[in-house]
């Protein structure tokens, strides 16, 4: 058992056992659709996975610290129409320009809710929940019931879903799930290697000892709201790019999306554990079996909101009893948990 224990930490279980799912859900629906094992279906999945997990690396920044950001689909729908406007607009915008505006916007969104609640203590919950309607009333005023359509947009924007990095076979890797993949790998580095990670992880196991430890955590918790809106940002063009047609419900559910890739890929509601692998796993299980119930019992879209509120209660559920058992075998153990030290 202690072989077992110095291993694979409980964080590392729920990623195995997250990919084992993954396996038995394609396995099991192969079985049920006609030409489920197709490079049709993958391309499907990872277009759709690819926005949500760079929103979801985002959000698992904010819930290691024991906060929550509900606004994340309102700033992904602003910062799809904002953008989308300025390119049909103007067609010869670069798209460095583009991205860079997107971010940049989710980013000082993401500014207004962190300084909120790491300077003005406001509760995360509470601060969200109102800038998700602020953020998405705005986007309604702006708008003028206008809708962004795919026509008025530039060629290399219409290109960019179908851009390919590598094809095998039938199976095209396309740009855009690279790109997630990177940021997710990125930040992962970040939480395993810079001090930064280290800090967030401290702030969620236990903000009061953080803060007689001397941490800033007023600012790490700032950066953590700027990050993830400027994520929100980046899968706002993202979003953009996939669909085209942009209205001002661009976006809505998201928030839903989001926490609930987080928190059945394992990280804690409650802050203090987790990894983006984990998150990205979580976030492609989901959008398997969406995709998959979509095709096999034509769920219709209120069902498949309620499987997502299934699923986060029974992450949370297992999360509080058989992870918590686990890390108390791995601490008996002598196991640290969170490996690293915080500087």
């Amino acid at each position: 058992m202690k072989a077992i224990t110095r291993a694979i930490r409980p964080e590392q279980l729920r990623e195995i056992t997250l990919a084992a799912l993954i396996v038995v859900v394609v396995l099991f629906f192969s079985s049920q659709i006609q030409g489920y094992f197709s490079g049709r279906t993958f391309n499907r999945v990872t277009a759709s996975v690819a926005i949500i997990a760079v929103v979801a690396v985002g959000q698992t920044l904010v819930v290691l610290t024991r906060n929550i950001d509900l606004s994340v689909g309102s700033i992904v729908g602003f910062s799809a129409y904002f953008v989308g406007t300025q390119l049909a607009n103007d067609n010869t915008l670069s798209p460095a320009f583009a991205i860079a505006l997107a971010i940049g916007l989710g980013a000082l969104m993401g500014a207004i809710n962190g300084a909120l609640v790491a300077y003005g203590r406001v509760p995360a919950i509470i601060v969200t929940l109102g800038t998700l309607a602020i953020y998405r009333t705005i986007l309604v005023d702006m708008s003028g019931a206008k809708t962004v359509v795919v026509d008025a947009l530039p060629q290399w924007l219409k290109d960019l879903p179908r851009t390919n990095l590598i094809q095998i076979g039938e199976l095209d890797i396309r740009l855009m799930f690279g790109l997630a993949v990177f940021v997710v790998l990125v930040f992962q580095l970040v939480l395993v290697y810079l001090r930064f990670g280290r800090r967030l992880y401290a702030i969620g196991s236990n903000p009061e000892a953080a803060r007689n430890a001397g941490l800033p955590t007023q600012r790490i918790v700032f950066s953590a709201f700027v990050l993830c809106g400027a994520l929100a940002g980046l899968a706002g063009f993202m979003f953009l790019a996939r669909f085209g047609t942009i209205t001002v419900v661009a976006g809505q559910g998201m928030e839903l999306q989001s926490v609930a890739a987080v928190v059945v890929g394992g990280v804690n509601i409650f802050g203090g554990s987790g990894s983006m692998i984990g998150a990205f796993l979580g976030a492609t299980l989901i959008d398997l079996l969406e995709q998959s119930l979509i095709r096999w019992l034509r769920v219709s879209e209120f069902w498949r909101d309620a499987l997502l509120g299934l699923l986060i209660l029974l992450a949370v559920a297992s999360d509080a009893v058989i992870l918590n058992r686990l890390r108390r075998i791995w601490a008996q153990d002598g196991v640290s948990v969170q490996g690293k030290p915080v500087e």
